[in-house]
């Protein structure tokens, strides 16, 4: 191949370094996660024989598994066959294990048996990164995603979802009959015998299948959401944002700084919405950040009067948009955004400058509201643009106040909606590009939340490189 750049011939005698150190560079990223391991309690954490045995074969530490699944993750590596390979083949991850190749089975033991442990470890990084001064968390931002289970949507069922089954299949049971009766009816001989006998078995399985729906419809009654999951038993069905669409997997929360874009706190649930998720995470993001206040940013899907007055008194000031429940608006009618409410005089003031009283307070939900109205409605010139009924009516939480306040931070000049886009949905997009169409390999809600540890765990180790730098940050872990 003479003019090209020509490779050494595989029969030249090679000198490697005398020592496997001097293959890793004094930059790279795993001499981030050894020291980072090496300083954790790892029986406080809760890792499983992190003790030695005094009888019995001799394990592998759990130290050693630990590297090996944070490099993994940080790599893209997330099968523990592929770890097995790696580590038999990988300079990096022979320096980073002491060239030690545990198998598959034991390598996908330990992530099954430590999952708790795992997640631990995450949010010790998190306190690693707030001790040292780059994680203040002030304002924070959460969001939910859904991420897709290893359950097909076909194995996953719903009453909807066998009832249209069932319609579908007894359609093509009368087909079926229909046919065998036309072949009665006009053909003869060796092919009637052959059509008879494939249209006998196609019946045949239709009706097991219906046996089995039916089976499966019985099971389904004592199922608490309405839903079975074969494959994977704690995944639900979700809907998505693109039309008539939607998949089956786990609504990951996710809590992110709005200066570092870390995550500061994370969880995986399996229900579809996010309307009581706000407190829970707000909570969990202020004793990670251990701050005496927070200012949390979510969008309307989070939006709740009690959950706003759960993190108010939490000492978290929540920034949510209202959502619209209201169809008056398509329909050219106003809404209670319309309607002025004037403190000092306790009134709304309606678009045609009537004012709204308080009449009467009832119970609605838990909620206490106060009911207000004018009967000034009846000789009201616009009145079809804003109410069907004798008068127009307009409630008041007794702490609409805090929502009122929401809505004037949602306005400010700072922008939050904005930043909360900018913060929140990076880290969610970088990890489902990392996962692939799959997004989990592992079934329930504890191995898929230990899947997801593991992987912020990998984003937030990316990201403060990214912040301080590999130097800074071996600097900053404890010896």
């Amino acid at each position: 191949m003479a003019g090209f750049i020509e490779g050494i011939s595989r029969d030249q005698a090679t000198l490697f370094p005398e020592r496997l150190d001097d293959w890793i560079g004094e930059d790279h990223l795993v001499r981030v996660v050894d020291p980072f391991v090496d300083q954790l309690d790892l029986g406080a954490l809760g890792f499983q024989r992190h003790a030695a045995a005094r009888t019995g074969r001799p394990g592998y530490h759990p130290a050693v598994l630990l590297k090996l699944f944070i490099y993994g993750y940080l790599n893209r590596i997330p099968s523990s066959r592929r770890l097995e390979c790696e580590a038999g083949r990988n300079v990096e991850l022979m320096w980073l294990t002491g060239r030690l190749v545990p198998d598959h089975k034991t390598i996908a033991e330990f992530r099954r048996q430590n999952g708790p442990a795992i997640r631990r470890t995450c949010a010790r990084f998190v306190e690693l990164c707030r001790r040292i001064g780059v994680l203040k968390g002030e304002v924070v931002a959460v969001d939910g995603s859904k991420f897709k289970a290893v359950n097909n949507r076909d194995r996953n069922f719903t009453k909807g979802k066998i009832a249209s089954r069932m319609a579908h299949l007894e359609a093509e049971v009368g087909r079926y009959i229909e046919e065998a009766d036309r072949i009665d009816r006009q053909e003869t001989g060796a092919a009637r015998a052959e059509r008879a006998a494939h249209l006998t078995g196609r019946y045949h399985r239709i009706r097991k299948e219906i046996e089995r729906l039916l089976a499966m419809e019985e099971t389904l009654a004592d199922a608490p959401d309405g839903q079975i999951s074969l494959t994977d038993p704690d995944a639900r069905a979700m809907a998505t944002r693109a039309q008539h669409s939607g998949h089956v997997g786990y609504n990951v929360q996710s809590v992110v700084d709005a200066e570092t874009h870390l995550i500061v706190a994370h969880e995986v649930t399996n229900q579809g919405h996010d309307r009581d998720l706000l407190t829970k995470m707000a909570t969990q993001a202020k004793a990670a950040l251990q701050r005496e206040e927070l200012h949390i940013i979510a969008d309307k899907g989070y939006f709740s009067g009690g959950e706003i007055l759960a993190c108010h008194k939490a000492g978290i000031t929540a920034t949510v948009p209202r959502s619209d429940t209201s169809g008056a608006r398509s329909k050219g009618r106003f809404v209670k955004a319309d309607f002025a409410y004037e403190h000092e005089n306790d009134v709304y003031r309606c678009p045609a400058g009537q004012a709204l009283t308080h009449r009467t307070t009832t119970q609605q939900q838990g909620l206490q509201m106060r009911r207000y109205w004018t009967n000034a409605c009846k000789t009201c010139e616009i009145k079809k643009r804003c109410t069907t009924g004798y008068e127009r009516r307009v409630s008041r939480w007794e702490h609409e106040h805090l929502v009122e306040a929401s809505n004037a931070r949602r306005r400010s000049p700072a922008a939050p909606m904005s930043v909360r886009r900018s913060t929140v949905e990076h880290p969610f997009g970088t990890i489902k590009s990392w996962t692939g169409p799959c997004h989990f390999l592992t079934r329930r809600l504890g191995g898929v939340g230990t899947e997801m540890a593991l992987n912020v765990l990998a984003y937030n180790i990316k990201r403060m490189v990214a912040l301080v730098g590999i130097k800074g940050l071996m600097a900053a872990i404890p010896g």
